[in-house]
């Protein structure tokens, strides 16, 4: 058994949850349930990042303490996660005492050891990134990252000394890579380290800003929110507190965050953690957008995704069938009805559903119900063989894309498996062999597509968990049994089997 340890970014609680925020943990909670299924001990990882001035505005707009605003937009994440069927195994909250505390442990290691100092700080300020810039770094005199408005302020405030460390961030980078993928934002970080890092500001000060953690060495400052957020991914495998777990889990295996955080996460947490004296994590992986009509999705444009509402009017694993299958992992998406329908229509209805269907309904009808013995497999045809050999080869093909955070990949060689099933069908012809009293060879062909179906079934689960459990119910396999690599062996269907039928997985949807 081995430890595998992934994470999702801390959400804001600033507004409800949306596409990405979901796409961000649908993917986790593949890999995840995936690293369960090879037999890892895994601890996976999300929550809500809630200090900082955002909140604070947001709560003054509803005439709400910001503790109580947040208590108030936390269940709603929650609520999607379990809509979604996400097994997490932690959530935590920046509010929580056991995150202020090891925040304030690592301010004080800093400040002993002259990595923070405190300056005069007369610059850009853009309150949506809640980030500072210098004049030089703004384009069109706006926020380099969001492109809107900044305000300028002079104050003082604590600095992290990030440019001592600029060096041997690039060399860690250089000799490790894959710890920032897709490649392309890898070249896109060390693009960035071409310039002069400039110090990190690490505080608010408290006249402006009172909701944040406090500067333990500070009564007048409070600690900026992106400094404060990171940390809580070795917060929540127990830094601090629980040193058996986080020697255990730490270093995280995967960082999975959207590309637009790719900076403070592949910069400034690395070289916050080397200046700590802790390893890196492996990887970090920055993935794309979803875009509506080539733009990106934001509030301001109205076209927004509400995930509660795809998945009310599609189901849960459509949903997240079309977020992993569609584009692969890394790459901006373009999301529509049109093409999730299309996508339910062809490959889970069309493809899995009349799959299982259409074998179950001649099991039933030319077995009674039960799953016929089969013969060796030395009586194959070339046809059997194909099929055969492609479902041996399933589980190999989904671990060399899974370890490659290629979910689009892993898919595709579930549904080649399908798609040759379908095949093999029209190809062998139950019906002939059933008119032509070819009793043996129905036998041994309507087990080999019970087996292709089993074996389906089982790959399925890391994807479209309700889904796995489903097909296992209607193969008639009994209650769900913890599933493993073993599973996928040819050969495991037990003749006498009596299936439970059931409706079509994924009726069509008309337009």
């Amino acid at each position: 058994m081995m430890k595998f340890y992934i994470t999702t970014p801390l959400y804001y609680v600033n507004g409800n949850p949306h596409i990405g925020h979901s796409y961000t943990n649908i993917a986790c909670d593949a890999l995840a349930r995936y690293r369960r299924f090879r037999g890892d001990e895994v601890l996976f990882t999300t929550g809500t990042d809630e200090h900082g001035q955002k909140i604070k505005e947001a709560a003054d707009a509803k005439g709400m303490e910001p503790s109580k605003f947040v208590d108030n937009v936390v269940p709603r994440f929650k609520a999607l996660w379990k809509k979604l069927n996400i097994s997490y195994d932690d959530f935590i909250r920046t509010t929580e005492k056991r995150h202020g505390e090891v925040v304030k442990k690592l301010l004080e290691m800093f400040y002993k050891n002259g990595d923070l100092y405190e300056g005069e700080y007369s610059g850009w300020y853009c309150t949506p990134c809640e980030s500072f810039w210098t004049g030089t770094q703004l384009v069109d005199g706006n926020c380099p990252d969001c492109k809107r408005p900044v305000e300028h302020i002079k104050e003082k405030n604590f600095f992290f000394r990030i440019s001592k460390y600029q060096k041997w961030l690039i060399d860690y980078i250089d000799s490790h890579e894959d710890f920032i993928l897709p490649k392309i934002r890898r070249n896109e970080v060390l693009s960035f380290l071409k310039m002069p890092l400039n110090d990190l500001c690490i505080s608010r000060p408290r006249n402006r800003l009172s909701w944040g953690i406090d500067i333990p060495f500070s009564k007048d400052h409070v600690t900026y929110v992106w400094f404060d957020a990171l940390i809580n991914y070795i917060t929540v495998c127990g830094y601090g507190y629980d040193p058996a777990k986080f020697k255990k889990f730490w270093p995280a295996d995967v960082h999975m965050i959207g590309k637009d955080i790719l900076r403070m996460h592949a910069i400034n947490w690395p070289i916050m953690l080397h200046a700590a004296g802790l390893e890196p994590p492996r990887r970090i992986f920055a993935h794309g957008w979803w875009k509506m009509g080539g733009a990106k999705m934001s509030k301001s444009k109205g076209n927004i995704i509400d995930p509660v509402e795809m998945v009310d009017r599609f189901g849960v694993d459509a949903y997240r069938f079309f977020l992993l299958r569609e584009v692969p992992f890394g790459v901006d998406g373009s999301f529509s009805e049109e093409a999730l329908i299309s996508r339910i229509n062809s490959d889970l209805a069309n493809d899995l559903g009349n799959l299982l269907h259409r074998t179950l309904s001649m099991i039933d009808k030319y077995f009674s119900g039960k799953v016929p013995k089969r013969r060796s497999l030395k009586y194959v045809d070339e046809v059997t063989r194909n099929l055969v050999d492609k479902a041996k080869g399933l589980g190999p093909e989904i671990t060399s894309a899974m370890d490659r955070i290629n979910f689009s990949q892993a898919i595709a060689a579930i549904w080649v498996l399908v798609n040759t099933a379908n095949k093999f069908i029209e190809q062998k012809a139950p019906w002939r062999l059933s008119k032509e009293n070819k009793t043996q060879e129905l036998q041994d062909m309507m087990y080999d597509l019970y087996e292709v179906l089993r074996i389906v079934s089982v790959s399925l689960w890391p994807f479209l968990p309700m889904t796995s459990e489903e097909m296992t119910r209607q193969l008639g396999l009994g209650e769900t049994k913890k599933r493993s690599p073993k599973d996928l062996s040819w050969g495991l269907a037990k003749s006498g089997t009596k299936i439970n039928k059931g409706k079509p997985l994924f009726p069509r949807i008309e337009s």
